[in-house]
C-alpha cells in the first residue's frame, strides 16, 4: 500500500469513527427496532493489575494537561522602529476584528494601553487612528480615561476589544480610546502607548496585556526583553530607523554575551520595574547616594534620558570641570565642553554597567559650539508621590541588553553581542506592521457557556490529519 493509499483509507476510517464516537447511546434502525447494547462481565483485577490501573490513569492526566499547556506557551517577537534619532522606540499591535495594525510607543515606564480614536483631531498625531465603529468585536466600557505622563496626558473611554501582539492574541483586552491629548504628544506615525509596567500602576485598572500573558502561562519564560539600537552619533540618521528587537518569553541569545545579572524588585513592589542603585561611577569616582527608597530607579523604555535628583545629578557633573547648570529652557540640564569624554558607571548590587559617552553627550548648543548638554538631568523628587528618585531611560537601555522578569519579579542585564552593537548606525529596512503567528489566544473573561465538540470541529481534524499525511506523501 502506497503512502497516499494509507492517507486516503484513514481518513475514511476517521469519517466512520466521527460518527460513531459522536452518538455514545442505543441505536435505532430505518425500521424503528430498538437494538440493546450489551456489556460484557468486567474482569477482575489483582492488586499489581489496579496498581498499574491507577498509574496509567495518572499518567495520562499528566500528559494531557502537560501538553495542552505546552501548547499554549510560546515566544514572540516584535521588531521596533527607532523614531526621531533615539527618542522614542516603537513597536506594532493590532486592535479589533478584521484586525488594523497601530504603531506604539513600547514603554516599561507605565502601564495603561491607549490608541487614538478616529474621533481625535488635531491633538492627536498618527494616521489611522482607531475607529471602533468598523470593529465587530468592540465594547464600550462606559468609563472615562485619563493617564498623566511626564510630558503631557492622555484622556478619552475605555473600551474592550480584541488586541494581538507578536503572534498573541487576547479576545478581550481592555484599554484606553483617546480623544485628546497634550499638543505634540505623539509623533507621527505613533498612534498610542503601550504600558508594560505593572498592573497596579494602570490608570484604567486594566491588567496589561504583558502580565495576562505572563500570569496565565502563555509564555515559555515569564519574561520579556529589549535590545535598542543607537543612532544618536549618526549624522546621516534619518527620521526612522531599524529600532532594535521586543521579545516576550524568552531572551534572544545571539543579542547578549555572559549571563544576564538579575536583581529583585526591592520588597517585592510590582509597580514600576524598580531596582536599587548602589553605585555611580563618574570618570572614575564614584559619587555619594543615599540609602533605600531615595536611590531606587524605574528602568523605562519609555523615557528618552535619565532623570534623578538634583542633589545626585550635580555630584555627577561635578566630577566634570567645566560643567554648569543650564537656565531657562535647559533648567535642571548641565552643559559641559564637548571634548570632553563621559564615563558614567551604574550598579544595582551586581557588575557595573557603562553608558557609552556617545549616549552621554545629549545634544550640542550649536554646530560651533563646544559646549554640550548632558543627557542626565534634575527633576523634583518626593517620596509622597510615589514617583521613583530615578528615572533610567534610553541613555541608559541602549547600552544593556535588559529583560523584565514576571517571576520572581526582577530585572535582569547583560552585554550586547557583537551582532547587537553591529546593529547601532546601521542603515536598514524600517520594520512593517506584522504580527506573528499566533502563539497563542485566550479570554480574560471566560465564557459562561463551556465548549462543545460538534461535527465541524470533527472535520478540521480529518482534514488537517488528511493535509499532515499528504505533505509527508509529497515529501
Amino acid at each position: 500500500m502506497t503512502l497516499l493509499s494509507l492517507a486516503i483509507s484513514s481518513i475514511i476510517l476517521l469519517a466512520i469513527i466521527s460518527n460513531v464516537v459522536g452518538a455514545p447511546q442505543g441505536y435505532t434502525s430505518s425500521a424503528r427496532q430498538f437494538i440493546y447494547l450489551t456489556r460484557k462481565a468486567q474482569h477482575s483485577r489483582n492488586t499489581s493489575e489496579w496498581a498499574e490501573y491507577a498509574k496509567n490513569l495518572r499518567d495520562a492526566t499528566i500528559a494531557k494537561y502537560s501538553s495542552q499547556l505546552s501548547q499554549k506557551r510560546g515566544t514572540g517577537e516584535n521588531l521596533m522602529v527607532n523614531q526621531r534619532i533615539d527618542t522614542n522606540f516603537y513597536g506594532y499591535l493590532a486592535v479589533g476584528t478584521p484586525p488594523y495594525p497601530f504603531a506604539v510607543l513600547l514603554d516599561t515606564g507605565s502601564s495603561d494601553m491607549w490608541v487614538s480614536s478616529s474621533a481625535c483631531q488635531s491633538t492627536c498625531a498618527g494616521t489611522g487612528n482607531f475607529d471602533s465603529a468598523k470593529s465587530s468585536t468592540f465594547k464600550n466600557m462606559s468609563k472615562s480615561f485619563s493617564v498623566t505622563y511626564e510630558k503631557g496626558y492622555a484622556a478619552g473611554t475605555v473600551g474592550q476589544d480584541v488586541v494581538q501582539m507578536a503572534g498573541f492574541t487576547i479576545s478581550d483586552q481592555t484599554f484606553g480610546v483617546v480623544t485628546t491629548t497634550t499638543a505634540n504628544f505623539l509623533q507621527n506615525p505613533v498612534t498610542g502607548i503601550f504600558g508594560l509596567a505593572w498592573q497596579s500602576l494602570a490608570a484604567s485598572g486594566a491588567m496589561p496585556f504583558w502580565q495576562a500573558l505572563a500570569s496565565n502561562g502563555q509564555w515559555n519564560q515569564p519574561l520579556m526583553a529589549f535590545q535598542l539600537t543607537r543612532f544618536l552619533n549618526d549624522s546621516q540618521a534619518g527620521e526612522l530607523e531599524p529600532g532594535g528587537s521586543f521579545t516576550m518569553g524568552y531572551t534572544n541569545e545571539s543579542l547578549y554575551t555572559g549571563t544576564i545579572d538579575y536583581q529583585d524588585i526591592p520588597n517585592g513592589q510590582a509597580s514600576y520595574w524598580l531596582q536599587q542603585i548602589t553605585s555611580i561611577i563618574v570618570q572614575g569616582k564614584s559619587i555619594s547616594l543615599p540609602s533605600g527608597i531615595a536611590s531606587y530607579a524605574a528602568i523605562d523604555t519609555g523615557t528618552t534620558l535619565v532623570a534623578g535628583p538634583a542633589a545626585s545629578i550635580a555630584a555627577i557633573y561635578a566630577q566634570i570641570p567645566g560643567s554648569q547648570p543650564g537656565t531657562g529652557s535647559w533648567e535642571g540640564f548641565y552643559s559641559y565642553p564637548c571634548n570632553t569624554a563621559i564615563m558614567v558607571e551604574i550598579s544595582f548590587g551586581g557588575p557595573n554597567w557603562s553608558i557609552s559617552p556617545g549616549d552621554f553627550a545629549f545634544a550640542s548648543i550649536g554646530p560651533t559650539s563646544d559646549e554640550c548638554y548632558g543627557a542626565f538631568y534634575a527633576i523634583p523628587t518626593s517620596g509622597a508621590s510615589g514617583t521613583p528618585s530615578w528615572i533610567l531611560g534610553d541613555t541608559f537601555l541602549k547600552n544593556v541588553y535588559s529583560v523584565f522578569r514576571y517571576d520572581p519579579p526582577s530585572v535582569g542585564f547583560a552585554a550586547l553581542s557583537e551582532i547587537a552593537l553591529e546593529m547601532n548606525g546601521l542603515a536598514g529596512g524600517i520594520p512593517s506592521a506584522t504580527l506573528g503567528a499566533n502563539s497563542a489566544m485566550f479570554t480574560l473573561e471566560p465564557s459562561a457557556a463551556p465548549p462543545t465538540r460538534t461535527s465541524s470541529a470533527v472535520a478540521i481534524v480529518i482534514s488537517a490529519f488528511f493535509a499532515t499525511l499528504v505533505s509527508f506523501v509529497q515529501a
